[in-house]
């Protein structure tokens, strides 16, 4: 991504941040013909995958994930990330092995490190939620289980899997600033 795109798209993900929809709808928009292109081109070698799933996932993965970038940083390498897990989750549902080369993460593993959480904060972070809340983001966000299989390890279904695990980070999210940790 041209360092004048990526500047373009960390504003408008900046103003959306702050509640600027249109501005959101932009970020979306120009988010989602990049991943297209990308995902056009790689999917090309996997028969029976529309590319178009792949932007639909990843633009839901960036709504839901949208607190985790960092403002500082910039926006392409995280979009790219999760358009490759995305792929990466597409080509395994297709029963293929994926090997993915270090060097496409190089830029990104360089930078500073995630901050760590602690069991006492995770504890009291999970301690906010509903049982149903945590039993989906444990399965999820701490076991790394998808969707599909929260919702079948769980009997629910899908979207509500997604439902609670949306208003269970942002519950999360709500207590973290509320205790300024």
């Amino acid at each position: 991504m041209l360092p004048e795109t990526d500047a373009r798209l960390a504003g408008l993900l900046r103003q959306a941040l702050r509640g600027d929809e249109p501005a959101y709808a932009r970020f979306l928009q120009e988010v989602a013909a990049i991943v297209r292109a990308v995902a056009r081109s790689r999917l090309g070698q996997l028969p029976g995958s529309d590319p178009e799933d792949i932007v639909q996932e990843t633009l839901l993965a960036i709504h839901l994930k949208r607190h985790t970038w960092r403002e500082d940083a910039p926006v392409g390498p995280w979009v790219h990330a999760i358009a490759r897990y995305k792929m990466v989750d597409a080509f395994r549902r297709q029963g293929r092995v994926v090997t993915v080369d270090i060097e496409d993460f190089a830029e990104s593993l360089a930078g500073e490190e995630a901050p760590v959480m602690h069991a006492r904060d995770l504890e009291r972070a999970l301690g906010c939620l509903t049982d149903g809340q945590r039993q989906v983001v444990s399965a999820i966000s701490l076991e790394g289980h998808s969707v599909a299989e929260a919702a079948s390890r769980l009997g629910m279904k899908e979207n509500a899997v997604r439902v609670a695990l949306h208003r269970g980070l942002a519950a999360i999210a709500r207590a973290i600033g509320k205790t300024g940790t």
